[in-house]
């Protein structure tokens, strides 16, 4: 059984309010607010032991590092901005994607990564 100590209860915190996936620098940089001397180390331990549990799950975007999320969300994808990097929540999966796939095909699932640019790096030049 996996202890819990207040380091994993502010990093569960920090992921439970994210409003998108956050990087382990970023989770370590909120949950050090809590935990002042939060190391970079239990901050992945307590990260592999929560996609253990499976009470996160990782959000990979080709050519970036791993982000994290809280597996509460449901189904949805992600927006990643070319800009600033960052990476915003996508609500819903409106499409039908099965349709897409050829004639006798089974789609079991499907992920989905929007690029471009987010209104404040639509603005830069």
């Amino acid at each position: 059984m996996e202890r819990i100590t207040q380091q994993k209860i502010a990093i569960v915190a920090v992921l439970e309010s994210a409003e998108s996936p956050l990087t382990p620098p970023e989770i370590l940089s909120r949950a050090a607010k809590a935990v002042p001397r939060l190391g970079v180390a239990t901050v992945y331990r307590a990260l592999r032991a929560l996609r253990k549990e499976r009470k996160i799950v990782i959000v990979e975007i080709p050519g970036e590092p791993p982000r994290y999320e809280t597996a509460t969300r449901g189904h949805h994808h992600h927006f990643f901005c070319n800009g600033c990097r960052k990476v915003f929540e996508i609500p819903d999966c409106a499409a039908k994607w099965a349709e897409l796939a050829p004639p006798n095909f089974q789609v079991l699932d499907h992920e989905i990564i929007l690029y471009g640019k987010c209104p404040n790096c639509q603005g830069e030049r």
